[in-house]
């Protein structure tokens, strides 16, 4: 099957289909951060980052039954010493991982599926992220025009398991007192993303809205476009939590970030409004 190519921010990315899932090329990514042919050390040097390894891990464990988990606690176990060193052919040789892999010959290089995709154009830029997934998201519903194409389900789960983890082996004490009641700490750092992006906890947002909220809550009424920055306040998040930055610092760091990001894509989508208007 032929790939598919999608322009982000004048850079041509390669996408292709491999058993009903889309695996995007991060080769690609590498052209925005380096414009040359570096991109072997850019993935290799993300891939020995053991918080891309707890990533990975825990997207293969989901996902693909035959994961060698023995090999990828070793690999995590050496991560961060200056002599590690991981290629995409080791660590799918080893761990018969599935969600990337390295291609030959014609639309060749490191391919990824579109959840793991998603994460390494973090460490590209997180605004090539926003506009890989705005134009993502735009191939998706020229491909569907006529069946829905529900882009809110991969956006809410795209960091949804790292944000969570962080919270577990972070914040949540390991004594049984607290097992019976770690929801109330999910829901805090849930909510903390809520105000930082909606300016309304989930509580708050249902006394508002009792109606609506019998059968959704905020994150089902939110635009693409604060679902995409949700996913990066997801990570945003996880990463500070392991950081050691309190709550109030936490939250004026997000606020921020979200702000910036999603004043970001608003004004692209007036652009492209403004673009589509002068060409009737």
């Amino acid at each position: 099957m032929a790939n598919k190519i999608i322009e982000v921010q004048n850079i041509k990315v390669n996408i292709t289909n491999m058993n009903d899932n889309d695996y995007i090329c991060i080769s690609d990514f590498t052209k925005f951060k380096d414009g040359k042919s570096a991109s072997d050390d850019v993935i290799r040097n993300w891939l020995r980052n053991r918080i891309t390894l707890e990533f990975l891990g825990t997207w293969e464990s989901i996902y693909n039954p035959n994961f060698n988990s023995v090999e990828f606690d070793g690999f995590k176990g050496r991560s961060g010493l200056h002599t590690f060193t991981l290629s995409v052919t080791e660590w799918c040789e080893k761990t018969n991982a599935i969600g990337i892999y390295s291609k030959r010959g014609k639309y060749g290089g490191t391919y990824a599926h579109k959840d793991i995709a998603f994460e390494f154009a973090s460490a590209i830029s997180p605004v090539f992220k926003l506009y890989l997934i705005k134009e993502f998201q735009r191939l998706k519903e020229l491909e569907n025009q006529n069946r829905e194409w529900d882009v809110k389900r991969i956006l809410t789960k795209n960091n949804y398991l790292i944000h969570t983890n962080a919270i577990k082996n972070y914040i949540l004490p390991d004594n049984d007192y607290y097992k019976d009641r770690e929801w109330i700490k999910y829901a805090e750092e849930a909510d903390i993303l809520n105000v930082a992006l909606f300016n309304t906890t989930a509580k708050r947002w249902r006394e508002l809205n009792q109606e609506l909220a019998k059968n959704s809550n905020v994150r089902d009424y939110a635009t693409i476009n604060e679902l995409t920055v949700l996913s990066n306040l997801e990570s945003h998040n996880a990463e500070l939590i392991k950081e050691g930055k309190d709550k109030e610092e936490r939250f004026e760091i997000l606020g921020s970030i979200a702000k910036y990001q999603l004043d970001i894509l608003n004004n692209a989508e007036k652009i492209k409004l403004l673009g589509e208007k002068d060409n009737i």
